[in-house]
């Protein structure tokens, strides 16, 4: 049985399989990255497994965003009391984020565009990729998963359906991050009293400049999840079909064309 591994001997590989998860390339639409990198930078780098960049985007979007007071902002612009809006923005900070915010949105919709070439390239190579990966402390390979049980999860509680596709990486920053935002926004204090019927005291104790981040961490784990789960499978079936045409597959199989009829 042949074994393969991503050693360089070809100059492009669709995946590769770790033992922190599965990387791989896949044709993706460049207007969804970048509009999830216009919902929270970082968020566009991560579903292109660029995590460097886009857990550095993300740490930058939170600290700035609560110093500049952009959540309380946009809540005040929400409920038309502008006049307070502008007054709570603070500059200083605010000059600093709307850039990195548009560079986040430009590059993450240039890499989309850059990465699907790769992978057309990569297809046409048809290199052999690892299918599975041990080690000391986790065991990864392909298989396929049930994309409703990663979006089931993730309604649970984000990073759940990054650890069932054993996206191990975003899985532990997901959920990092989404134990930040309970703590800070007060919310789990919010949803007890509410159950208590004490809904002003409930609404009194909420942060809402973190309570804004939580929304779209939701739907960003329900959607990486999703995605991930789908496109694993596709590669799983692709991995599984080259295995059996190079193991069992008679040499002298071919299929015939038909001919046209008249």
């Amino acid at each position: 049985m042949n074994n393969y591994t991503n050693d360089n001997t070809a100059r492009r590989y669709k995946a590769h399989v770790s033992t922190l998860g599965t990387t791989q390339l896949h044709l993706r639409n460049p207007y969804i990255i970048a509009w999830w990198s216009a919902a929270f930078p970082g968020f566009g780098h991560m579903l292109l497994s660029k995590y460097l960049r886009g857990y550095s985007l993300f740490i930058w979007e939170v600290i700035v965003n609560v110093k500049a007071n952009v959540n309380l902002a946009m809540i005040y612009s929400f409920q038309g009391n502008i006049d307070m809006a502008k007054e709570i923005l603070d500059t200083r900070w605010l000059l600093m984020y709307i850039p990195v915010y548009i560079f986040g949105i430009w590059d993450s919709y240039r890499t989309t565009v850059d990465m699907n070439r790769v992978y057309l390239m990569a297809e046409r190579e048809e290199h052999r990729i690892n299918s599975f990966s041990i080690g000391a402390l986790e065991i990864n390979y392909l298989d396929k998963r049930n994309p409703v049980l990663s979006i089931i999860w993730s309604l649970f509680i984000p990073g759940l359906g990054q650890l069932y596709i054993h996206r191990i990486l975003t899985a532990v920053f997901v959920i990092i991050w989404l134990v930040i935002f309970y703590f800070f926004s007060h919310v789990q204090e919010a949803v007890v009293l509410l159950f208590l019927g004490k809904v002003k005291e409930a609404t009194s104790v909420l942060k809402p400049e973190w309570l804004l981040f939580i929304p779209s961490h939701y739907g960003f784990a329900i959607y990486d999840s999703y995605i991930n789960t789908v496109e694993n499978n596709k590669l799983f079936e692709k991995e599984l079909q080259n295995h059996l045409k190079d193991n069992y597959q008679s040499t002298g199989f071919k299929i015939r064309k038909g001919q046209k009829l008249k």
